[in-house]
């Protein structure tokens, strides 16, 4: 079945995404969800620890889609407060002898309004997992929005899809959006993650939990100097890890995917979200979200063994599809 979806549309990877998308969005609302080992992170109740990572549903049109695959939760977005196209075609390239992907999407989405909207005809109001899973959404900066308007930017999306979200993941880690990263410094993160809790506190009496992605690439004193920051701040969870600009673990035969700009996922980033994990929960009582290079379910065990209290796929999910899912559930069942 891989191999068709990849042969599918000319090989383009993301013709095939969007075909996808397009097929699930027609899938009905209405799925049981799977209990496995479930348990409850900053105040959410999951049924079970494998979820959905953003990137793959950033518009939410297949919200009510994902629990059918066993998912036990899904992560929408990356939604900015301002509809954008993200960055030119081609911007998705399969490093398929690695099981990579490197991608420089850019945030492409149809704004926060017209995701607020979407859930909304789909009846989705936080806290009732009227869809069958929770759902976290992420937001990010609008590109055109310079770095000193950035956290306006981020609480205009907040205020917009707050009534939607059981959590909200707050991107500063993109690869693919000019200056992003520099909002994971210790000084913009406190000023960013401050305003937000704040806001989030202000819009409800039971304030929508906030986490914080993070990037592999971040490390030594910049990465103990964020802790510090997310330790000390109203944060409710950190999700690691984003994609990295490394190209390490890169098969020869995908060596031309080298040159290529964006973030690379899957297995070559299996051991480095690994260690980014240990070092996290070494470091921070807060829960984290482990997520990159998932693609088997030990790696999911590993993850877990590390201090995740849940997992996220999208790369894996592309290259092995449900049989992952289910794979992880079996092994937890089997713990």
């Amino acid at each position: 079945m891989r191999a068709g979806l990849f042969r599918y549309a000319g090989g383009d990877p993301e013709r095939v995404h969007e075909a996808m998308i397009g097929a699930l969005a027609r899938v009905p609302a209405g799925g049981r969800p799977t209990v496995v080992d479930p348990v409850t992170v900053a105040g959410v109740r999951f049924p079970n620890r494998v979820g959905v990572a953003a990137g793959l549903d950033k518009d939410g049109h297949a919200a009510q889609a994902w629990v059918r695959f066993g998912f036990g939760f899904a992560e929408l977005g990356t939604v900015t407060a301002q509809a954008q196209p993200g960055n030119p075609k081609p911007r998705v390239f399969r490093a398929v002898a690695s099981r990579g992907i490197v991608n420089r999407m850019g945030f492409n989405n149809a704004g926060a309004a017209a995701l607020a909207a979407t859930l909304r005809a789909k009846g989705v109001e936080r806290g009732t997992s009227a869809l069958g899973i929770p759902l976290g959404i992420s937001i990010g900066k609008t590109k055109a929005v310079p770095l000193e308007g950035a956290t306006d930017d981020y609480l205009t999306s907040l205020r917009l899809l707050a009534p939607y979200a059981d959590y909200v993941a707050v991107n500063v880690s993109s690869p693919n959006t000019p200056g992003l990263r520099s909002l994971q410094a210790a000084r913009e993160l406190a000023s960013l993650l401050g305003q937000l809790t704040d806001e989030a506190t202000r819009l409800s009496p039971r304030p929508v939990p906030i986490f914080v992605k993070l990037a592999p690439d971040l490390e030594g004193s910049d990465l103990a100097e964020t802790i510090a920051v997310l330790n000390s701040s109203a944060a409710a969870g950190i999700i690691a890890t984003n994609t990295t600009l490394s190209r390490d673990g890169l098969a020869p035969a995908d060596a031309a995917l080298a040159g290529e700009a964006g973030g690379l996922s899957g297995a070559p980033l299996t051991a480095r979200s690994l260690a980014f994990v240990e070092h996290l929960a070494a470091g921070t009582d807060l829960p984290v979200i482990g997520v990159g290079g998932v693609m088997s379910p030990r790696d999911g065990a590993r993850l877990f063994d590390a201090g995740a209290s849940l997992i996220q796929l999208y790369t894996g999910f592309i290259y092995e599809g449900v049989a992952l899912v289910r794979g992880l559930h079996d092994l937890r069942r089997s713990r």
